[in-house]
């Protein structure tokens, strides 16, 4: 699948390769991970004002009405530069469950700081023993007047200690696992009775344990909506970051051709050597067909065809796998320096790694996907 983009998209793609050019290249980006904050305001500002943030959303919301394949020309883009700011965790994620299931009150209240990149979100919705699993809530929300009071604990939240708000799924009805027990609500993540406890993550980002004490939330759609609306999120979160591997696989097999041409062993380039040859081009045919079904898997959620969260959970495993196996190749064709910091390589190697388990690792997906299959 080879997706003709339209003027509109073509401008896009090119003005966010520009401007991470530029801007954003990979000794700017290892400073900008090393510092104390994990993140720069200078890009996200930059991403804003190009109109990145604004491009998904609709234009009854206040965006630019790209949808999907915005997202996936933006994330791609983001994936060759290794970008760590938080747009899928704000836009995508907490920006598409505002506009899904907020009032319209709320979408006028929280879309806009969105947009103009004056507010980061973040969403909430891992626990301990959760797996993967949206309805295995342990954390409780009960009516109080006009708010709700929500107290539990949350783990591994990305960008939670950059975020101005969060979304947090907590139980209002029923036990353990069911279903229609989960709601979803706005906090504020400096609100009394909240506590981060933030580290680094494996790919440099940032993330937090939260604990929640009495604190007030804001209802975001209706009781009982939660895991439904999380499961929607999840699809469009797993189309953008299918986008950013395939970005990042396609970085890794240029490094790795233009290694192979300079390395030297015996004598002559590591790249005459047919075995390795050979290696390339599986890394190669790897990019295609993730490529392929990224682009797939993307044009299906602008579409809004049926059987999307079937579709959803064959891109990831099978992208995660080619993932898998490109970082793995790019690494041991470049030896011991494959996975040193000062080479952008073992980068690749980490974010593939981390994106590989958000929203459910390849193998759960496998599972998923046959699942949701037998049921179709």
């Amino acid at each position: 699948m080879d997706i003709q983009f339209t003027e509109e998209q073509e401008l896009l793609r090119s003005s966010v390769q520009r401007l991470l050019r530029d801007q954003y290249d990979f000794e700017t980006r290892r400073k900008i991970v090393a510092s104390e904050e994990g993140f720069s305001r200078t890009p996200w500002r930059a991403f804003a004002e190009l109109g990145l943030l604004a491009a998904p959303f609709s234009e009854d919301a206040g965006g630019l009405g790209g949808g999907p394949l915005s997202t996936m020309i933006v994330m791609q883009e983001f994936g060759r530069h290794l970008v760590v700011e938080p747009f899928v965790e704000t836009v995508v994620l907490a920006g598409g469950l505002i506009e899904q299931l907020g009032t319209s009150e709320q979408k006028q209240a929280f879309i806009p700081g969105i947009i103009d990149g004056s507010r980061i979100w973040a969403l909430a919705w891992t626990e301990r023993a959760s797996r993967f699993d949206f309805a295995n809530i342990a954390t409780k929300a009960r009516r109080e007047g006009d708010d709700y009071v929500l107290s539990g604990e949350k783990t591994m939240v990305m960008a939670a200690p950059w975020a101005d708000h969060l979304i947090v799924s907590a139980r209002t009805a029923g036990d353990n696992r069911d279903r229609g027990g989960v709601s979803l609500f706005v906090v504020d993540r400096h609100a009394a009775g909240v506590n981060l406890q933030s580290f680094k993550t494996i790919d440099g980002r940032r993330a937090a344990e939260i604990s929640l004490r009495e604190v007030r939330g804001q209802l975001l759609g209706a009781e009982g909506e939660g895991v439904a609306a999380l499961e929607t999120c999840r699809d469009r979160a797993i189309g953008a970051l299918c986008a950013e591997v395939v970005g990042a696989i396609g970085e890794l097999n240029a490094a790795t051709l233009d290694y192979s041409k300079t390395r030297k062993q015996f004598g002559t380039a590591i790249g005459s050597f047919q075995v390795l040859q050979h290696r390339m081009v599986d890394m190669f045919i790897a990019h295609q067909e993730a490529l392929s079904l990224m682009q797939h898997l993307n044009l299906s959620l602008d579409a809004g065809d049926s059987g999307l969260s079937r579709l959803a959970s064959g891109a990831k495993s099978k992208i995660g796998y080619a993932g898998k196996f490109v970082a793995d190749q790019a690494v041991q064709l470049h030896g011991g320096m494959g996975m040193t910091d000062e080479l952008n390589v073992g980068h690749y190697f980490k974010r593939i790694s981390s994106i590989n388990i958000q929203f459910g690792d390849p193998a759960f997906h496998v599972l998923r996907y046959a699942q949701l299959d037998a049921a179709a």
